[in-house]
């Protein structure tokens, strides 16, 4: 990466990739997208007293080519006399960036202040949606999904995108306690799946709830679809040399940037920068035990 690079950052959250950027190279154009208005705003704060040159856009991932081709004049510099001809698009928005970054985990704000229903630690009500103020009819919550979907869904979703061993258990559990009332806030539902989970399983190292929350976070925001048409679209965008960072939080997440990767060095399109996963160190778990699940892959262009 040198002072002329454009980097995507998809998932900006708390800002703290595109922050370390900006900070190491000053003339590189960031383009920083996430689905989470409020996490923009908040990100946007950090970077008032610095020069970099970075533009903000509400959108998923999944839509990054949407993005670049929309404003790509803006981003990549075209000149304005080029700027409506649909054959100049195509050539100026593909294959011009050179870093594009993956972070999949939830930021800090997300899980302590968004009050969406993310954590299991605190009562709040169940949406789970990446997007702050979900609004269409198309935009399903947690809610929808525990108390409107069937038990046999809800079994394949615990245990297809939460691993969960008692999936059926929890489904029927959940099935029975919305009969009698509507599961409408976290604590009710870490209350049902706690029933529903053997006594003995209930004290391992990891909450009881975990996985199941998991699941019905990747459910409501279509997490494992999004990030298939993310890598694909980004991918493109990339320029010979370019590369894509990505940094997933459990095992699904990973299997779908690994079949990626693959696939892209079968095609002789890619190469891997690091054979072997790259793993948190022991300090940066320590200072940030969330990091301790964080796999890093990177993938370049040729």
């Amino acid at each position: 990466m040198n002072d002329k690079s454009i980097v995507v950052d998809v998932t900006f959250g708390g800002g703290g990739h595109s922050l370390e950027i900006c900070k190491r190279h000053k003339g590189v154009k960031i383009i920083a997208l996430d689905q989470d208005q409020g996490a923009l705003e908040r990100g946007r704060a950090k970077f008032q007293d610095l020069s970099c040159d970075i533009t903000f856009v509400n959108a998923n991932f999944r839509d990054i080519d949407k993005v670049l081709e929309k404003d790509f004049s803006i981003f990549f510099s075209v000149p304005p006399s080029l700027s409506h001809s649909k054959n100049i698009e195509k050539s100026f928005s593909e294959e011009k960036v050179n870093g594009i970054i993956f972070d999949l985990g939830l930021s800090s704000d997300q899980l302590e202040s968004s009050g969406r229903g993310f954590s299991f630690m605190k009562d709040e009500p169940l949406l789970m949606t990446m997007k702050e103020n979900p609004s269409s009819e198309e935009d399903v919550t947690a809610y929808d999904v525990v108390n409107t979907w069937s038990e046999e869904t809800l079994a394949d979703i615990i245990y297809g995108y939460g691993e969960e061993r008692f999936s059926r258990r929890i489904a029927r559990a959940i099935v029975k306690a919305r009969a009698k009332k509507k599961i409408e806030t976290t604590f009710q539902l870490v209350e049902v799946i706690k029933g529903a989970i053997p006594a003995k399983f209930r004290k391992g190292k990891i909450h009881p709830a975990t996985k199941t929350f998991q699941a019905i976070r990747i459910a409501v925001n279509d997490e494992l679809g999004a990030l298939t048409e993310g890598l694909d679209k980004g991918f493109k965008f990339l320029k010979k040399g370019g590369r894509m960072s990505v940094i997933t939080f459990h095992s699904l997440e990973d299997r779908v940037v690994k079949r990626f990767y693959k696939l892209k060095e079968t095609e002789g399109k890619g190469k891997l920068v690091n054979k072997k996963v790259i793993r948190a160190s022991e300090e940066e778990v320590r200072n940030n035990p969330r990091s301790r699940s964080a796999k890093l892959r990177i993938i370049e262009k040729i």
